[in-house]
């Protein structure tokens, strides 16, 4: 299979103008050569039948046979056309019979019995001047029975006329190829500059060279807007490549941390304290956290990447959401009675019944508790807040911890937001927790948000 030669775009558009012109020039040829003198042809009947009842129409208003003869005149001289009156039997030409239209010897001499046949108020034929040998078209118009009037023209265009206008039209060719030539190249160069300019930046951010700006100086609306895509895009790009590279980083540094501290542990199992078994239990407790941990990375990088696929479909149900609540926080009691953490949950009523993903909501509740646990302030509460108020349920998660800075509001939702100080292990999440808890709100429609006072904590709510 041939391969298609391909060319640049100015040279396109270039060629695609020479094209354009030639096919003007074309046209214009043939319609001097083929079709002029059925145009001319076509003009002049139009403009004769005109005549003819132009001046049948004047007959019947003048009111004297010399404003009639000077009308005539008129008419011979402004249209160029032969007339000849016979009035009472008498012939009087209106137009010298050496006029290119007329016939020598008069119309009436050559065609009296064709004339005299028809009964006809305005009759009309064809017949060729034997004088000039031409294609003449002949009106007669019966005004009364003494009153007839014969006009008549060429229907081919005067052959100085034609040669004027062919030998000008080679004039005409010769200028326009030259002209449209530097006309074409000037519009391509001017329309293909841009859309080179943008290539070439696209060029560069295939290279992953997220930098190089989409501007043109384009005053094309189509390539203008192009352009501020490309350039959105370009933007976007460069922030999904940052957050790649954290998030590698980061899920990297999760996932070293507790394999090393799994083979240490293990190591010092083996060798050292196999024969001790409070140490030996201490060791094995550790490596089942750090086990854990893992689990739970490895599980919330699997969420995320299901969630962010598109392949996941809701199960929605209907179910208490305060019941739902109360059995999470049951599953907390280790955090108080192990390390002093309070639980305080506030409900406008024990049953709010809401249709949604249970398996869903649940692991908001996970994710947003555990991430209240992370920044708890010093009095180690976490408030739940969940009120029903004229058919819209408001859920609030609340820390009185250190708060979030104005700037990072919008970005906790991110994964790994934090990356952008110092990355730290969570106490009991991954980093990846409220990028999940977005996505799941997304889903189910809900309006969600954070705020925030530095120094005095963090509220977390959802709107079902």
């Amino acid at each position: 299979m041939k391969s298609r030669i391909k060319k640049s775009i100015n040279t396109k558009i270039w060629l695609y103008l020479i094209g354009f012109s030639f096919f003007i020039l074309i046209f214009l040829w043939v319609f001097q050569i083929a079709f002029l003198d059925k145009y001319y042809e076509y003009r002049k009947t139009n403009s004769m039948k005109k005549i003819a009842k132009e001046i049948s129409s004047k007959y019947k208003s003048v009111s004297s046979s010399d404003e009639f003869y000077e009308y005539l005149e008129d008419i011979s001289y402004n249209e160029s056309i032969c007339i000849e009156v016979n009035e009472d039997n008498e012939i009087h030409p209106i137009t010298t019979m050496n006029n290119h239209e007329c016939m020598r010897g008069g119309i009436l001499s050559k065609f009296n019995e064709k004339l005299n046949t028809s009964d006809k108020p305005i009759q009309n034929f064809t017949v060729t001047n034997p004088q000039f040998e031409n294609k003449t078209l002949i009106y007669n118009i019966n005004l009364d029975d003494n009153m007839k009037v014969l006009i008549s023209t060429s229907l081919v265009p005067v052959d100085a006329t034609i040669g004027i206008l062919r030998s000008q039209l080679v004039y005409v060719t010769f200028i326009v190829l030259i002209i449209g030539t530097f006309v074409a190249y000037f519009i391509s160069k001017n329309l293909s500059k841009p859309i080179v300019e943008i290539t070439k930046s696209s060029m560069e951010l295939s290279k992953g060279n997220y930098d190089t700006p989409f501007t043109t100086n384009s005053d094309i609306a189509e390539i203008d807007e192009l352009a501020t895509t490309l350039d959105k895009a370009r933007i976007e790009l460069g922030k999904t490549d940052e957050l790649r590279r954290d998030l590698m980083a980061n899920v990297s540094h999760d996932l070293k941390t507790p394999l090393t501290m799994i083979k240490a542990y293990s190591e010092m199992v083996r060798d050292l304290t196999y024969n001790d078994k409070e140490k030996r239990d201490k060791n094995l407790n550790t490596i089942i956290e750090e086990t854990d941990r893992l689990n739970n990375l490895v599980n919330d990088i699997l969420s995320l990447s299901v969630i962010e696929s598109k392949m996941l479909v809701l199960d929605k149900q209907e179910f208490n959401l305060v019941e739902l609540a109360k059995n999470i926080l049951n599953r907390y009691d280790i955090y108080t009675s192990k390390d002093n953490y309070k639980f305080t949950l506030n409900t406008s009523s024990d049953e709010i019944i809401i249709n949604a993903d249970k398996a869903k909501i649940e692991q908001v509740f996970y994710n947003l508790i555990n991430n209240a646990i992370n920044y708890v302030g010093d009095d180690k509460e976490i408030v739940i807040n969940i009120n029903n108020d004229k058919g819209k349920t408001l859920v609030e998660i609340i820390d009185h911890g250190m708060g979030i800075d104005n700037d990072e509001i919008d970005t906790v939702w991110d994964k790994y937001y934090r990356s952008k100080k110092n990355h730290k292990r969570s106490i009991a999440g991954t980093g990846l927790g409220l990028s999940i808890v977005k996505r799941i709100f997304e889903l189910h429609g809900y309006k969600y948000g954070v705020k925030s006072i530095k120094g005095k904590g963090t509220t977390f709510y959802f709107e079902i």
